[in-house]
């Protein structure tokens, strides 16, 4: 093969460090990568067809797709070539030279010495053609983009180490011919039976023919060679006859052909096409590792064939596991989309709301154009209809899934939990069905686990508390041991115990659920003061009126300090607390708002004692001014430091602490 323009060039420095992975033995499944490899070869298909629509020239006068798989023991190769789209030379270099993807140096980092976990993130990455290196010692890729002249084609060839060399070479036939040459020890690959058992096993779905190389040698006898001058006829003919005679003597001179034909392996049909009656769940698992690069099967699917006004198939699927990228603004996701079963784009992120960005599937539509769009898919009406729809569906699937098996519905909770908690804000017109889907720690439980749903919550309530109450706070301990739950603890009332950084922006918009009114514990309300003990309130009232004077000293001491001074009996063993009106925003808001680098208006809370509290009673008989303002001001820290986790002042804090300790 003559090569031109040769050069050798490194590779990036994340590829180094994955193929170091793979290359010692990073899947525990080694066969996987000829699953990835067959993978891409009819991803390249798919792009092709599509680019076709609009340029049919493309195909070269060869229309029929395929991917062919050969092995040669002798030279201990196993070869996966496609006539698909093919790669320029630049495409080359950046597809197999780099690793085109934001925060792959996080990706790295996560990975640990684990390997079982390394696998699942090489998989959620979507790396597959590095996989070769699991079982070759060296790769050679050979390529030519459709359309392009038969002397554009290019040569990529690695050992998986430092670098690859990358040359120009004349290539007939568009597409991509990818050759493993095989370490010693996976002599498994180099057996035609073996691999049509893992093409069988992994690609039936793929939708385009996945077919293998058979060599038969046939052994044939001939004639001995004629005079020149003999006829043609007489030269070649050898009948049936003569050749069982030439079987029976071994005198007889014979030559040996070989014959090449392809078979077939798989039903290439594309799966969401056929009858659900007769798809095995295992086809349904590998089709999803084929969308979604996963190593693990998805924990549901919905199939779904839609008739009617408008015309549609969806494939619908929940994964088991969030990929490392879940957070990353970067992160693409949505669906695979198929216009009349022609592939169109992947991640078509316009048919499902960003809360739901995990579903991975795919949708083939008879009703958009086939040149349609990503700009044409945001305000195309067909497009809305198909978002309402395919939204409801994943509701469905995952309101099934928790009423029929709530221990597998914890498993997917724990994994995408806090992007569903996106939804109220994101979704009115579904508040309802994802307030359902919602699961909260709470005080009924002593654990950390958010099990709770709003429904049983509602079920535990008495019959005097009119809200479902909440409390925010920046851990799961904190929330739990905030003082503002001491009165809801003495009384039985269950509190939802919410600590995710979501939380107090998805509460913003998520007010009431069964005409049930939501309410932070952490803010005034009158509910709150109707929930202490009635038989006290006669008595409650004098004490508030005998302290009357206190409550304005303390209210001239503090000044701007605070929005407001007051008494309050919903505490038990804490002396003072702060809270906020309903109406206005509260300590986790304004948290969640200079966390993203906005600027917040200061929080001006409400100031609250315990007249109960033998420490409040003891300052308020305080007549020394100094000593008085230095124990208000240490609730109030106390009270600020329960609330905020911080204080503007520490060192003030500690040093007034020591000094009244001091004192005593």
């Amino acid at each position: 093969m003559s090569t031109k323009n040769q050069e050798t060039r490194g590779f990036q420095s994340e590829v180094k460090q994955l193929l170091h992975l793979m290359i010692h033995s990073l899947y525990s499944n080694k066969e996987i990568f000829l699953r990835e490899l067959i993978s891409n070869a009819s991803d390249a298909a798919d792009k092709l067809r599509f680019r076709a629509l609009s340029k049919p020239e493309l195909y070269e006068g060869d229309t029929d797709l395929r991917v062919r798989v050969s092995v040669n023991k002798e030279k201990r190769t196993l070869t996966i070539s496609d006539n698909g789209i093919g790669m320029s030379r630049d495409e080359v270099i950046d597809n197999l030279g780099t690793i085109a993807k934001s925060g792959t140096k996080a990706f790295l980092e996560s990975m640990g010495s684990d390997q079982s976990k390394d696998s699942q993130l090489i998989g959620q990455f979507g790396v597959g053609f590095y996989s070769a290196f699991i079982v070759a010692d060296k790769v050679t890729v050979c390529t030519r983009a459709a359309g392009e002249p038969v002397d554009a084609g290019v040569l990529w060839e690695s050992s998986g180490e430092g670098d690859y060399t990358i040359a120009t070479i004349t290539k007939e036939a568009r597409g991509t011919e990818i050759t493993l040459h095989l370490r010693e020890g996976e002599d498994a690959y180099l057996d035609n039976w073996g691999i049509r058992s893992i093409i069988s096993k992994y690609s039936d779905h793929i939708a385009l023919p996945v077919e293998i190389e058979n060599r038969t040698k046939v052994e044939k006898a001939v004639e001995a060679k004629k005079d020149e001058n003999a006829e043609a006829d007489q030269e070649s003919v050898i009948d049936a006859e003569a050749t069982d005679d030439a079987a029976q003597d071994p005198a007889t001179p014979t030559e040996t052909e070989e014959t090449v034909t392809w078979e077939q392996i798989n039903k290439a049909k594309a799966l969401w096409l056929r009858s659900k009656n007769e798809i095995k769940e295992a086809e349904y698992n590998e089709l999803y590792k084929h969308i979604s690069h996963d190593f693990v099967d998805p924990l549901l699917c919905s199939h779904n064939r839609v008739e009617g006004e408008q015309e549609y198939t969806s494939l619908l699927y929940i994964p088991a596991q969030a990929p490392w990228d879940m957070w990353n603004r970067e992160h693409k996701h949505g669906l695979k989309l198929y216009v009349q079963r022609v592939f169109i784009m992947d991640d078509a992120e316009q048919f499902l709301p960003n809360y739901l960005r995990f579903v991975r599937g795919l949708i083939d539509s008879n009703d958009l154009p086939l040149n349609v769009s990503r700009e044409l898919l945001q305000d195309n009406k067909i497009t809305q209809s198909l978002r309402s729809a395919l939204t409801k569906r994943v509701l469905k699937m995952l309101a099934k899934l928790a009423k029929d098996d709530s221990e597998k519905y914890q498993k997917f909770w724990l994994q995408f939990g806090k992007v569903l908690k996106e939804g109220p804000a994101e979704d009115y017109a579904n508040k309802e069905s994802i307030a359902k889907l919602l699961r909260f720690a709470s005080t009924h439980n002593d654990s950390s686990e958010q099990t709770v749903s709003l429904e049983e919550y509602i079920a535990r309530m008495s019959s005097e508390q009119d809200k479902i109450y909440f409390i925010t706070a920046d851990s799961y301990d904190a929330a739990k041991s905030s003082p503002h739950l001491e009165l809801f603890r003495k009384k039985g009332i269950e509190v939802l115990l919410l600590s995710d950084r979501v939380d107090e922006w998805m509460m913003g918009y998520f007010t009431e659920f069964e005409r049930k009114k939501l309410h932070s514990v952490s803010k005034a309300d009158d509910s709150i003061n109707k929930l202490a003990d009635e038989e006290k309130k006669p008595e409650q009232k004098e004490a508030e009126k005998a302290l009357e004077p206190f409550v304005k000293r303390v209210k001239e001491l503090l000044g701007d300090k605070v929005k407001e001074v007051r008494l309050t009996h919903r505490l038990t063993e804490t002396p003072a607390i702060v809270t906020t009106d309903s109406n206005e925003m509260g300590t986790q808001m304004a948290k969640l708002l200079a966390a993203a680098g906005q600027k917040a208006p200061e929080v001006k809370y409400i100031f609250e004692l315990n007249p109960d509290h033998l420490l409040v009673k003891r300052v308020a008989d305080m007549s020394d001014d100094k000593q008085f303002a230095e124990w208000i001001n240490l609730f109030l820290d106390q009270a600020l430091l329960a609330e905020r986790g911080t204080l503007d002042d520490p060192n003030c804090f500690a040093r007034r602490i020591n000094q009244l300790l001091l004192s005593l």
